[in-house]
């Protein structure tokens, strides 16, 4: 088979010849900077200069002779950033193009397009939030602020040549949408904040959420209308799991933030039969069945250090007619502190609980930490391939 006819295959719950890996077709199965110059150095492809899928979250865009050599079967694509957001006094701007994407910053303190400042520090190998730029904002402040242009053209410019060069080469696309609603609130609001808001002032947690959907559903549908036929796979997803639970209750997540999430989906279907893949970390056992109602396809990362999520023989079994699954290999302990004959065995348990019958992508659980040995990354991927080679034998 192709890359793209095994990834196909496996999300129609089918047996292809061997489980689909995914590393590097996206921020949250890449590497975070620092660990992939260490896994370029062990290649012997040092020299190659970075590129980035995510600026602030420093996730690695991936060369491809290194996705080739190590069997990568997606291909990442992402729009352009849209142009900057001002604050209501700032003068508009006067840009006539927009930024070129996975392009550093100049310096470690940066504002982004939605008017969020970032800082790189010490120690640290990606950015943080240093100003919510929402975090005092009143419900009148939200009618005042200068919203990014998520709609502008030059988001989207060549995008569906890229794509369909992907697919010709035989690899299966994977597009990042980067559009968020609950996470990209948070991010704006500061996630204490806006989880106090959600307990204290739903009025304005409403408000709030309104304003991302009204922004992201429109540049859902405008990007879908240009790559929507030349995609596999996309990408969406909000953080709504900690270590143990979710980050509010089932109840509050189905009153205030899944019916935004319905409506993203709603418009991914008007306009592409590709597959829905939607990142959530943390133990969001409890509303998986809510995801799979509104549309999701396939469930990242399986944080199997968290809560039930743990259990992926289980979680085959009760969804796994419904949903398919894209991580699980363990980042917590296995792939940094373990042995390769330990990273091997972690690859089986994985492929043996969640392969059987398709509908597994195997994948590290989120992006690969600097203290991941890239032997242990080599190891993961030969192991894949070794171990997931259909039918199934341990």
């Amino acid at each position: 088979m192709t890359s793209r006819e095994r990834v196909l295959t496996a999300l129609d719950h089918r047996e292809p010849d061997r489980v689909p890996l995914f590393l590097g077709t996206s921020g949250v199965t890449t590497l975070l900077g620092p660990a992939y110059e260490q896994l370029k150095a062990h290649l012997g492809l040092a020299g190659l200069p970075p590129r980035w899928l995510s600026v602030p979250l420093q996730y690695a865009l991936l060369d491809e002779e290194v996705m080739q050599r190590l069997g990568s079967d997606g291909r990442p694509m992402v729009a352009g950033p849209p142009p900057p957001a001002t604050l209501p006094h700032a003068a508009p701007s006067t840009a006539t193009s927009v930024p070129a994407p996975m392009v550093p910053p100049a310096d470690d303190d940066w504002v982004d397009a939605w008017g969020c400042r970032w800082q790189r520090r010490p120690g640290v190998a990606y950015y943080e939030v240093l100003e919510a730029p929402l975090a005092t904002a009143s419900r009148a402040d939200l009618d005042a602020y200068r919203w990014p242009d998520l709609t502008h053209p030059a988001r989207f410019a060549g995008l569906a040549a890229r794509c369909r060069a992907i697919q010709d080469a035989g690899y299966a696309v994977v597009f990042l949408s980067g559009l968020t609603l609950f996470e990209q609130a948070y991010l704006m609001r500061g996630l204490e904040a806006f989880l106090t808001d959600a307990a204290a002032d739903e009025e304005f947690f409403t408000a709030l959420m309104d304003r991302m959907r009204t922004l992201a559903v429109p540049a859902m549908g405008a990007l879908l209308r240009e790559v929507g036929p030349y995609i596999d796979v996309l990408v969406t997803g909000d953080d709504l799991g900690t270590q143990e639970s979710t980050l509010v209750s089932p109840q509050a997540y189905r009153r205030l933030i899944k019916p935004h999430q319905a409506a993203m989906l709603a418009e991914i279907r008007r306009h592409t039969p590709a597959k829905v893949f939607f990142h959530s970390d943390g133990d969001i056992y409890a509303l998986l069945d809510d995801l799979v109602e509104i549309g999701v396809d396939i469930i990242n990362p399986v944080q199997v250090n968290a809560g039930r999520i743990a259990d992926t023989a289980g979680l085959k079994r009760r969804f796994g007619s419904h949903l398919s699954f894209c991580g699980a290999i363990d980042t917590g302990r296995v792939l940094p502190g373990g042995t390769v004959a330990q990273v091997q065995a972690e690859v089986r348990r994985r492929l043996a609980d969640l392969a059987p019958g398709g509908g597994y992508i195997a994948a590290a659980v989120h992006c690969i930490q600097p203290d991941v040995p890239p032997a242990n990354v080599v190891a993961m991927c030969e192991a894949v391939r070794q171990w997931g080679r259909y039918p199934l034998r341990f």
